[in-house]
């Protein structure tokens, strides 16, 4: 009741907002008031509740238009990646629940049909929304929806540059429909935006003076009867070489056949109201480029919108972060390749970077700040990254390519076609490996153990602890030690030590380690997740007198031979742990030597679930709820022995 009475004091406006319908009913003029109220609501929440903010801070204006205008949930907004799209949630029913946001059990982080009818499509990856949002438009004309229903596709500057949002882009371009493309520039991804693309979204513009002709033009051709579909592509090349001549400029869009409205101010919320309206019933596909600022209404998260994109909590008064990071901590593995790629790269000069538009989340920007020409971050563009390595590596230089676990899904392809069938030696540093946390099910990194282990020539390591990923980082640049491409998993967070950086060494490449001696049952592990398995061993022979042999595999690929001949010839029941699909990677590969070498042992295989999507919450919870916590680990340990 308290918190009701606050918001209705602190929130006048926002307060009455239960749905679209209600924000349809203030008159325009309250709108400005409202987008001030959705930031302080914004900025006092996530202060507390940490999430992304400086793209929803940047997104409010636009966000309130689209719904003043559209007939939402009829009308069909599409949103991409969903960063920006916290203003959305707060008029669209959750306001009231957004406490919850990216907590276990709570709202998510992104848009989720799930959780709303307002949230249409997932939007947890880049470049989907204009492929997603057409197919919807088609779909509204083959249903014959009556009204005609408006879809609308939201995409950021960073991720119109993903090679999809290309391909939706032309598709639009050559099959009916009445699609909008609201294109938020903001100048910025989550790093500075890199390519052509952007500086070419930087000098576009609409010439006053061809609007003025334009507007008449068409006028007096549809008088006239030679405004109709049959000539509508001449009529649409006559417009774009009208506007080329008038604005002196070539539009990219229009050379596609899109019509291109802007760049308007994305924070003029008159403006847009009036800008929407004008283009709510126009036939064909459309583009309306605004341009915000990332982080509007923060002042500090304004002057550096890279820090502030997902800041953690801070301050609301003076916009001061809260880190909770002290000088002893143990570091981030992240920061452990990024240091470790950089000493590797003085010695040795055949070793290059490369990122999609991950510089500073995957640290590959502490290289990147001492040899900028040796690192190249290429955008939200995985598939182009990896093929990029490949010729790389093609002329004999060594790429370490540095993308997370659930975005590297999208380079499968160039993973087997450019890279694995040439055996070309490259990196695969897969950052965010495993369960990642309150980002939830479109970034947990669950399939990478699977989806690799399948190509031919793979190589995959997980290195259990900071200075286990420093020495393979060290072997895959040694000349002799590996002659085809390499998948090297770590996860998200922090590691375990404080003394890691250390003098590295050569490892042998699918040599497991055995842990700990045990005569009750064998637990195996891949990665990190060894600690967990530790701790779980004790906690077995503490309550139960279980006494487990711990092997840590290292490499599930090749898998250690003679350590799987040491284990089978234990004779004890097995029970594999990791941090991945159970479906394929390192249980399945356990369980699939036994079978090839005609062994019958029982085999307790856990990891993330095989048919369901992991959802949102912390890791130690997520954790828990997925059977690979130290408790439940020591429960199947003790439960194997007994069976």
């Amino acid at each position: 009741m308290d918190q009701q009475i606050k918001n209705k004091n602190t929130y006048p406006l926002l307060s009455t907002i239960d749905s679209p319908a209600d924000l349809r009913k203030l008159p325009q003029n309250r709108l400005k008031d409202l987008c001030e109220e959705i930031r302080r609501f914004l900025i006092e929440t996530l202060a507390e509740n940490p999430g992304h903010f400086a793209s929803s801070m940047g997104a409010v204006e636009f966000t309130v238009a689209l719904h003043y205008v559209f007939d939402t949930p009829y009308d069909r907004i599409v949103w991409d990646v969903g960063h920006q799209a916290y203003g959305h949630k707060l008029i669209t029913g959750r306001r009231d629940r957004f406490h919850t946001n990216r907590k276990l059990g709570g709202l998510s982080g992104f848009p989720s049909p799930t959780e709303s009818p307002y949230d249409t499509f997932v939007a947890g990856h880049a470049s989907n929304s204009i492929s997603a949002a057409l197919g919807m438009a088609v779909a509204t004309q083959l249903n014959d929806d009556t009204p005609r229903r408006k879809v609308i596709a939201v995409i950021g500057d960073a991720s119109i540059s993903g090679g999809l949002a290309f391909e939706g882009l032309n598709n639009a371009a050559n099959t009916p429909n009445d699609l909008i493309i609201v294109l938020n520039d903001n100048n910025m991804s989550i790093d500075t935006n890199v390519g052509s693309l952007h500086r070419y979204l930087g000098k576009i513009h609409t010439s006053k003076l061809y609007n003025a002709v334009r507007y008449r033009t068409f006028g007096w051709l549809k008088k006239i009867g030679l405004l109709n579909d049959r000539r509508k592509d001449f009529i649409l090349r006559f417009n774009n070489s009208l506007k080329s001549l008038i604005g002196k400029r070539q539009n990219m869009f229009e050379g596609l056949n899109v019509r291109y409205f802007g760049p308007i101010d994305g924070h003029d919320i008159d403006m847009l109201v009036d800008a929407f309206r004008d283009i709510r019933d126009l036939r064909g596909p459309r583009i309306i480029h605004l341009r915000t600022i990332k982080g509007k209404g923060m002042p500090a998260a304004e002057k550096d919108p890279s820090s502030w994109h997902a800041p953690g909590k801070f301050d609301p008064v003076s916009g001061v972060r809260l880190s909770s990071h002290k000088a002893e901590d143990t570091p981030k593995f992240q920061d452990v390749f990024g240091e470790t790629l950089l000493e590797l790269a003085r010695t040795n000069d055949k070793i290059t970077g490369i990122t999609a538009a991950m510089s500073s989340g995957t640290s590959i920007s502490i290289m990147q700040k001492e040899m900028p020409d040796r690192v190249f971050d290429v955008g939200i563009s995985e598939g182009h990254a990896v093929t990029f390595a490949a010729g790389l590596a093609k002329e004999g230089q060594l790429p370490y390519v540095a993308i997370y676990s659930s975005f590297l899904q999208r380079a499968y392809d160039h993973i087997i076609h450019d890279v694995a069938i040439l055996r070309l030696k490259v990196a695969f540093c897969i950052d965010r490996a495993g369960i990642v946390g309150e980002d939830g099910v479109t970034h947990h990194g669950a399939f990478d153990l699977a989806y690799m282990r399948s190509v031919p020539g793979m190589t995959i390591a997980a290195p259990r602890d900071e200075r286990a990923l420093r020495d393979i980082m060290y072997t895959v640049q040694l000349p002799d030690a590996i002659d085809g491409p390499i998948a090297i998993r770590y996860p998200r967070g922090n590691g375990s030590m404080t003394d890691w950086h250390t003098d590295m060494h050569k490892v042998e490449i699918g040599r497991g380690e055995k842990l700990r001696d045990g005569k009750h049952v064998t637990v195996i592990t891949l990665g990190t997740i060894a600690s967990q398995a530790s701790q779980a061993i004790g906690i077995a022979d503490k309550e139960s007198g279980v006494n487990a042999a711990h092997y840590d595999a290292a490499f599930l690929k090749p898998l250690d031979q003679n350590m799987m001949h040491e284990i089978a010839a234990a004779n004890l029941p097995i029970v594999t742990v990791e941090d991945a699909s159970v479906n394929g990677g390192l249980g399945s590969a356990v369980a699939e030597w036994l079978a090839d070498n005609n062994i019958s042992l029982p085999v307790t295989r856990l990891g993330l679930p095989s048919e369901e999507f992991v959802q949102h919450g912390t890791v130690p919870q997520l954790q828990e709820i997925c059977g690979i916590d130290p408790k439940s680990i020591a429960e199947a340990i003790i439960k194997a022995a007994k069976a």
